[in-house]
């Protein structure tokens, strides 16, 4: 029975898995994005997420416990340096899971696991979904920005428009 069991192992002995999250999660924090198996992103993500967290304050202890895990050099500065910097205001949720498909040769689902603040295209998305706002059919616009906006654009429109006088 595996009662109380909640991780995947991931068919590896512990120092196996060990190793194989802590190069998945450098070679995530240097190249931002990283394809892989969706069994080995959902455990990476709960392996790298805490890690990533850490950086938020560059103190040396903090360091010290990142290095403890991932074990490089390059990687420990890189995420001090330049992710917690863009992560300082996000409070969790630092990586994102787009699944690609099946691999042809085992029919492993297979996905691509990145770090959020570092896909621009995603970032452009959310920022034009932002300014559009919806109304459903019977019910009146109730948010106060979306309320100023219409008050706004109909004082605008309301203004008389003065034409230049022929001489």
């Amino acid at each position: 029975m595996r009662h109380n069991k909640k991780f995947n192992h991931l068919g590896r002995k512990a120092q196996h898995r060990a190793a194989m999250l802590s190069n998945m999660a450098c070679s995530l924090i240097m190249h931002k994005r990283i394809s892989t198996t969706l069994a080995k992103a959902k455990a990476l993500r709960v392996y790298v997420e805490p890690i990533i967290t850490l950086a938020k304050e560059d103190s040396m202890n903090h360091r010290r416990l990142a290095f403890a895990q991932l074990k490089q050099k390059e990687a420990v500065t890189e995420l001090f340096q330049n992710v917690g910097e863009k992560i300082a205001n996000r409070p969790g949720g630092y990586t994102r899971i787009l699944r690609t498909g099946f691999r042809l040769g085992d029919a492993a689902e297979m996905c691509i696991i990145e770090l959020v603040d570092y896909n621009e295209n995603m970032l452009k998305e959310t920022k034009k979904a932002a300014k559009k706002s919806t109304r459903r059919a019977g019910k009146k616009a109730t948010a106060p920005a979306a309320v100023e906006e219409a008050k706004a654009e109909a004082a605008e429109e309301a203004k008389p428009v003065e034409e230049p006088k022929a001489e």
